[in-house]
């Protein structure tokens, strides 16, 4: 049986402070996931200047601008987490929304790639990731299934191994919004392995998500929800982090394999049990 890959999310809860980077990468060792991730933007790039000149009151100042310069990490703190990771045998990548920062994260030739739900309608980033020909996990919210399609084909097309990731862009998720029955649809649509990325507060459903078929999960993470953050109410906490991780191993062992039939121990069993056996 495949192993759930299973990816904490630091995303931009770190708020751009590297002694929180370590903290939560130290976290994630420890609760035993296998990968973390992050996200990496070109600020210009992605935002217009009038989105970036609009008011906003952070800890960095009172402008959009201010708030995501001060959430986005440099080459520098990059180049110390690319290094800490190898040291401590953590695989690590990022989520790239615009194209000049996936060249960034070519010069640390990492495992996988992420396609966020946010660019997955953005063809010419989607054709420079397949064409890398890395493991792409593709989150899917907030897309409907020709968008997906056409993205799907695109990776077929560079011979681009990938996985698609179920996913309601919602922080938090109401839990009636998990539409977890779409993982095996997408599953059995597009024939390939589907994930979970979740945003929901609370593990049961990422635990279901894993019961249901899903194979991988992510989930975003903090070390502490109350924190400065859009994200921080949709993640988990390193303790509830490494409870999921518990529960999804022992839900892996408890899968088993498909059919039916009697182990040894109950053979055993039944020698004591069973009065009459006419079949």
């Amino acid at each position: 049986m495949k192993k759930v890959t299973i990816i904490s999310e630091l995303g931009i809860n770190h708020n751009g402070d590297m002694d929180i980077v370590k903290k939560l990468i130290d976290g994630s060792k420890e609760a035993g996931v296998d990968a973390v991730k992050f996200q990496k933007r070109t600020i210009d790039v992605v935002y217009t200047k009038a989105e970036l000149d609009k008011l906003r009151e952070s800890p960095w100042g009172t402008t959009n601008r201010q708030q995501k310069m001060g959430l986005e990490l440099t080459k520098e703190n990059y180049d110390w987490i690319n290094d800490y990771c190898r040291e401590i045998d953590m695989k690590w990548f990022a989520s790239a929304w615009d194209i000049e920062s996936q060249y960034f994260l070519k010069q640390y030739n990492l495992t996988y790639n992420k396609i966020a739900s946010a660019i997955l309608t953005d063809l010419d980033i989607i054709t420079e990731v397949a064409k890398e020909g890395k493991y792409t996990f593709i989150s899917t919210g907030m897309s409907d299934c020709d968008q997906i399609g056409k993205v799907i084909d695109i990776f077929k097309n560079e011979h681009c191994p990938f996985e698609l990731m179920h996913c309601n862009s919602t922080y938090p998720m109401p839990k009636e919004d998990a539409n977890l029955n779409a993982i095996i649809y997408l599953k059995n649509k597009f024939q390939c392995d589907v994930g979970y990325s979740g945003h929901e507060a609370g593990i049961i459903i990422s635990c279901a998500a894993v019961a249901m078929g899903a194979t991988s999960i992510e989930r975003h993470i903090t070390l502490d929800r109350s924190m400065y953050g859009s994200d921080q109410p949709a993640s988990l906490e390193i303790g509830g982090l490494r409870k999921m991780v518990q529960y999804i191993r022992d839900i892996e062992v408890a899968k088993g394999e498909f059919g039916k039939f009697v182990t040894d121990k109950e053979k055993e069993v039944a020698k004591k049990l069973r009065r009459i056996n006419t079949l």
